[in-house]
């Protein structure tokens, strides 16, 4: 690969080993990769941590519980997250799409990964190789248009915690199951970012048959900022459901227009978990008020808690910055009508 080179769309692979703490030593793979990629980064994590939850928490031979483990991964897309996006937005490519995927180690690589990557980055651990089986042809076969990138030697900072106090974002329950049947959320969804695909795969990670996700209805939209380049329903159902079925595709996604706060989760009363934004706290406590009013059965909440996109290590200064970064779809806007302005087509 030339020192210059870069590629509409790539694949960086690597092992996952732990989830106590930040993957640090990606750091460095993510960014180069970034730096390499003009359109589409797929980050594919891989981990038996990642296999399917035993019914048996004491079983060791299967994955974690998505439910025990709620803040960590989220914790972990976030980290990921903000390491590409951080960079593609110092190259100014606003619109990179970028997918962070959680892989089983049992389960064999999706052949289209592969296919759809112009090149692919591994993650050199262990002399010049990362372990890992199972992964197609696709990859394997393809060692002239494949890069080796060295992890990132980490070195804490001194004086700072490695990780904020906060509240715990998931029912404190010791009985909690490993997996909710039916599980909803709603949003947006404009302009699919990496914010969104943290609440997006959160939703689905803890979820084993169906995901309701309410998308707020064209009609409610007029006064938002931009509005001329926001994109219309029909589209954004599509590319959330395009990003779902990708990271998860074993569940059923029931995409569905919203004009209020409550969407299906006012009738519904197979929906057991409620996953919510820590600004969307307020309208998971009106569904919870509703929905004991009509008697249906109360719900768990979720809260995603995302940190900002500036900063590679999650601290607690990074909680309250979220605001003001640009991991959102109003600067997403704000740049398409920038580019307008100055005559750039933007697809």
């Amino acid at each position: 690969m030339a020192e210059a080179e870069v590629f509409e769309s790539t694949l960086l692979i690597a092992p996952l080993q732990t989830l106590e703490s930040s993957p640090h030593y990606l750091s460095s793979p993510i960014s180069v990769a970034a730096s390499k990629t003009l359109k589409r980064l797929r980050i594919v994590l891989i981990s038996s941590l990642f296999d399917a939850p035993s019914a048996q928490p004491s079983t060791s031979s299967y994955g974690v519980s998505r439910t025990d483990r709620w803040d960590e991964v989220q914790r972990l897309l976030t980290y990921v997250y903000v390491q590409a996006t951080k960079v593609a937005q110092e190259l100014d490519r606003i619109l990179m799409d970028v997918d962070v995927l959680l892989q089983a180690e049992s389960e064999t690589v999706a052949e289209s990964l592969g296919r759809d990557a112009h090149h692919i980055f591994r993650v050199s651990l262990n002399n010049g190789k990362d372990d890992l089986s199972n992964l197609p042809p696709s990859i394997l076969e393809r060692d002239g248009e494949t890069t080796w990138l060295e992890p990132t030697v980490y070195h804490p900072p001194t004086g700072l915690p490695e990780s904020h106090p906060h509240t715990p974002l998931h029912p404190t329950e010791s009985d909690l199951p490993a997996l909710f049947p039916v599980s909803v959320l709603g949003g947006t969804f404009d302009h699919l970012h990496a914010g969104h695909k943290i609440l997006l795969s959160m939703a689905a990670w803890i979820t084993s048959q169906k995901l309701i996700v309410g998308t707020t209805d064209d009609a409610l939209l007029k006064n938002k900022a931009n509005k001329h380049v926001l994109e219309n329903l029909s589209r954004r159902i599509q590319r959330t459901r395009e990003f779902l079925t990708l990271f998860k595709p074993s569940v059923e996604y029931d995409i569905v227009p919203i004009s209020d706060v409550y969407g299906p989760t006012a009738w519904d009363p197979n929906i057991q978990a409620l996953v919510v934004s820590k600004e969307t706290l307020s309208g998971g406590a009106a569904i919870h008020k509703h929905r004991k009013e009509k008697g249906l059965p109360a719900l768990k909440t979720f809260v995603i808690d995302v940190i900002s996109s500036t900063q590679a290590n999650l601290d607690a200064a990074d909680a309250e910055a979220l605001k003001k970064t640009k991991m959102s779809s109003t600067f997403i806007r704000e740049w398409i009508v920038e580019q307008q302005q100055k005559g750039i087509q933007v697809e």
